[in-house]
This record gives structure tokens, C-alpha cells and sequence, in this order.
């Protein structure tokens, strides 16, 4: 009498693989950890100086305009400079305080729960909606062009994170695009099918002689035959910025333009792509000056 049939085991170079792919994976996520480790404490010992900087060098100042008064209050160009020093005090808090945000922000991203899940056309188009309400004092009284491209596949993300990746992304459009008449920006998103993007080409869309990408480039290959691949573009018609000068563009503080021109503190793209990454994907952009500039984000199309 036959005894119960066996289920099939794994070939041992499959398992074997596979077990190597899982390692390499491993491997490759500690790294990034560490990657954003050390781009942390950078951030936290160097570019938070700066604005300390200011605060204790002009607070001595402060003090002695006023001992000079010797108990009155001080007057004429005294005054004025006293009012300058707590000024520019004033400003270097509330700039530090503006970077800690951000830093606090990247932390939320890197610990929160991933929880993709299936998003359809119409929910994408929600989700985008709701970035553009938020956004619209930006666009306040400016003349902005949208123009809305979305694949009819459903799209697999943390939808609470998307929306995050997209209000950045959308919110840098609108500063760099500002005195455009029209301001014109463009957002695509396609889902291309298993195997795809190795017929097309499309999986180096995004970084292909792109010097300002991020991501993890070692990683095994999650977007290749063996699945699908979302690419997400937000073009505009903006400053853009010269592709020399694009190095270190998603890292932390880092800034392409002076802040009296644009403002912020260079921390929108960092968190573009911490969020790529932990959807398993990358982020890069490509420019020109007084021309625009184009970010594409890409990520498994089953993301875990």
C-alpha cells in the first residue's frame, strides 16, 4: 500500500539562491541603516552648528550694547544694533528649530509601520488631490498649470507614506517654480508589468547618467523580470539647478540655492527618499538650469 505522497522539496541550489539573495538583501539594508546612521549624526554635530553659531556669538554682543549703556536704555545706533543681533538670534532659533523638525520627521519615516497595500487609479488621484488642497496657500494667486498622467494598474504603497512623498515633492514644484508664468507641473505615475521593464529599458528611467540619484544600488535586483515596477515623475518648469552641483542632492540640509531665494532647509528630497527606500525603491533627479527639473521615484510594484 503507497504511503502519503511527499511534497516536493526545494532544489538545493534553488534554496541556496534564494538563502544568498535573502543575505545580500540583509546585508544591503544594514548598510543603508548605517548609511542614514552617519548622515544623521552629521547632520546633528555639523550642519546644526551653524545656526548655534549664531546664537552664541550674538549674544554676547546683546550684552555688551547694554552694559555700554551702563542702565539706560540704549538709543540711536546702540539700539539699532542691539534690535539687529536679537534679530538675527531670532532667526537662527527658528531655523534650528525648523531643522530638528525635519530631522524628527526622516525618524518617523524610517520607524513607522509599513503597511502597503492596493491603491487604484481613483485613490492615487485622491491622494494627490488631497497634497494639492493642502498646498494651495502656495499657490495663492500664481498661475499654475497641472497636468495628471496615472496608470490604470492599481499602484502597491503605504498610503499614508505616498502622500507624504508626494506633498514634498509637490511642495518643492511650487517653490521652484515660483515667478514661472504659467507655473507647469507634470505628474506621472505608471506601473509597468513583470519583465517589462527589462524589454524596455524602462527600469533605468530614472537613472540612467543620473549623478543625483539614491537608493539602494546594491540591493538584489526587486524590480527587474521577476516583478513589476511603479515609476512616479514630477516635472516642472522651475529653477532646476546645474547637474555638476548635483551631488548629495537627496542628503540631509543640503541645498542647491541660497534660502533667501527659496526657502527651507534642504531636508524635502531626504525625506523623498527615506520613503522610497523603505518601499525597496529609489529616487533621483535630473535638470537644467532656468529650465526645470524632473524627480522620478521607483519601487517594486509589490512592495513589502
Amino acid at each position: 500500500m503507497a504511503g502519503p505522497a511527499q511534497a516536493p522539496t526545494e532544489d538545493p541550489a534553488q534554496e541556496l539562491a534564494r538563502l544568498r539573495a535573502q543575505l545580500a538583501e540583509r546585508d544591503q539594508r544594514l548598510a543603508d541603516m548605517a548609511a542614514a546612521h552617519e548622515e544623521f549624526l552629521r547632520a546633528v554635530s555639523h550642519d546644526l552648528r551653524a545656526p548655534l553659531r549664531h546664537i552664541t556669538s550674538y549674544g554676547p554682543l546683546v550684552t555688551e550694547v547694554l552694559q555700554e549703556a551702563d542702565g539706560a536704555l540704549p538709543t540711536g545706533q546702540a539700539l539699532q544694533e542691539a534690535l539687529e543681533f536679537l534679530a538675527t538670534m531670532e532667526q537662527s532659533a527658528r531655523r534650528m528649530g525648523r531643522m530638528l523638525d525635519a530631522l524628527l520627521a526622516l525618524s518617523r519615516v524610517a520607524r513607522v509601520p509599513l503597511h502597503p497595500q492596493q491603491l487604484s487609479r481613483a485613490e492615487v488621484a485622491d491622494l494627490i488631490a488631497q497634497v494639492q488642497d493642502a498646498l494651495a496657500p502656495r499657490a495663492a494667486g500664481r498661475a499654475v498649470q497641472w497636468q495628471l498622467t496615472l496608470a490604470e494598474r492599481p499602484v502597491y504603497a503605504d498610503a499614508a507614506l505616498l502622500r507624504q512623498l508626494l506633498t514634498e515633492l509637490l511642495d518643492n514644484a511650487l517653490k521652484f517654480t515660483r515667478g514661472r508664468e504659467p507655473a507647469h507641473i507634470a505628474i506621472t505615475l505608471a506601473v509597468e508589468p513583470p519583465g517589462a521593464s527589462d524589454a524596455t529599458g524602462a527600469g533605468d528611467a530614472c537613472t540612467q547618467g543620473d549623478p543625483a540619484s539614491a537608493g539602494s544600488p546594491g540591493a538584489p535586483d526587486s524590480q527587474g523580470s521577476a516583478g513589476g515596477q511603479v515609476t512616479l515623475h514630477v516635472q516642472d518648469n522651475g529653477a532646476g539647478f546645474a547637474p555638476a552641483q548635483s551631488a548629495g542632492l537627496f542628503g540631509v540640509f543640503q541645498r542647491l540655492h541660497r534660502e533667501s531665494e527659496f526657502d527651507g532647509v534642504g531636508a524635502g528630497l531626504a525625506v523623498v527618499r527615506a520613503i522610497a527606500q523603505r518601499h525597496g525603491g529609489q529616487a533621483s533627479a535630473t535638470a537644467t538650469p532656468g529650465q526645470g527639473c524632473t524627480v522620478c521615484v521607483t519601487w517594486p510594484e509589490k512592495c513589502s
